[in-house]
């Protein structure tokens, strides 16, 4: 399928709402858990990285001058097991073609992509030593209440890790021009927070301390650039099977250079996680939490 051009037009991450389960936050006011990343694939719609997540950090009061200093990280998030499995091992993948308007092929697509995502991340778990659930997946047609909860307006799809559950909203606006790249993006994406949910890094995440929101979002980026690395080791590790024209992952990175989100990073740095899952196809590329600041702003 042609790549629809007001997608491009379009292509910017836009930060998206905290959305989910509230928490206490910055100067006493109740701040959700996030509802993440907003992808610009689907002409410019958003996708939501994880929602529902309740947070422990910038509990009471901020205060002016100086931002505390983020503490360091746990082992969890800077030396985790999976990190050490090497290349992802599934190099096969079967796509099935969208047509527009279509949203049960469309549906048929995202479980086709799902099959493989859990064969092969459940394979990396197990060899980092982790017990392995399957994430579920839900689709829906427009916006209103979701197995994740409400769904954030101007989001494509959430992750809530509490329900292990991701949601993917197939609107009108989608089915008009879907575009199975942009597809495999967000679903890839969104898996990703399930990886990090099944090894003990969003756990970890939801303990960290913060004493600003400026420190908060800090670990935040971390986390959505982690997921980014993460669904291009997976893309990466089987695009061979997928016989596509190499200008189709350069225009997802090409798409992604065009972002700039407090929440989720600069557009360089959203791009330069993404290529380099890409390229090395495993979580040995996605260390965000040990990576200098300027790799995660």
């Amino acid at each position: 399928m042609r790549i629809p051009l007001k997608s491009l037009a379009a292509g910017v991450l836009a930060s998206m709402m905290f959305a989910g389960t509230a928490h206490a936050g910055f100067a006493g006011t109740a701040h959700a858990g996030f509802a993440g990343t907003a992808h610009a694939g689907f002409a410019g719609t958003a996708h939501a990285g994880f929602a529902g997540t309740a947070h422990a950090g910038f509990a009471g009061t901020a205060h002016a001058g100086a931002e505390a200093q983020a503490p360091a990280y746990p082992r969890v998030l800077t030396n985790n097991p999976v990190y050490k499995t090497g290349p992802l091992g599934l190099k096969t993948c079967e796509e099935v073609p969208v047509q527009a308007d279509d949203i049960e092929g469309v549906r048929v697509y995202l479980e086709f992509l799902l099959d493989c995502l859990n064969e092969s991340w459940g394979a990396q778990l197990k060899k980092a030593g982790y017990s392995f659930t399957k994430p579920r997946l839900q689709v829906i047609p427009k916006i209103g209440n979701s197995a994740c909860g409400k769904f954030p307006r101007g989001a494509q799809a959430v992750y809530c890790w509490d329900k292990r559950t991701m949601v993917v909203l197939l609107d009108k606006a989608l089915l008009a021009e879907p575009y199975e790249l942009d597809l495999m993006h967000v679903i890839a994406h969104e898996y990703g927070h399930h990886v990090q949910n099944m090894a003990g890094i969003l756990p970890g995440y939801t303990r960290l301390p913060a004493a600003s929101e400026k420190v908060w979002l800090g670990h935040l980026r971390r986390i959505e650039l982690q997921a980014e690395c993460l669904s291009g080791a997976f893309i990466g590790s089987v695009w061979h099977s997928l016989k596509r024209d190499p200008f189709d992952f350069k225009y997802i990175v090409k798409t992604a250079k065009y972002s700039d989100s407090a929440s989720h990073g600069k557009g360089r740095n959203i791009a330069h996680w993404l290529q380099k899952g890409y390229d090395l196809e495993g979580p040995h590329a996605c260390n965000t939490f040990t990576a200098p600041k300027s790799r995660v702003s």
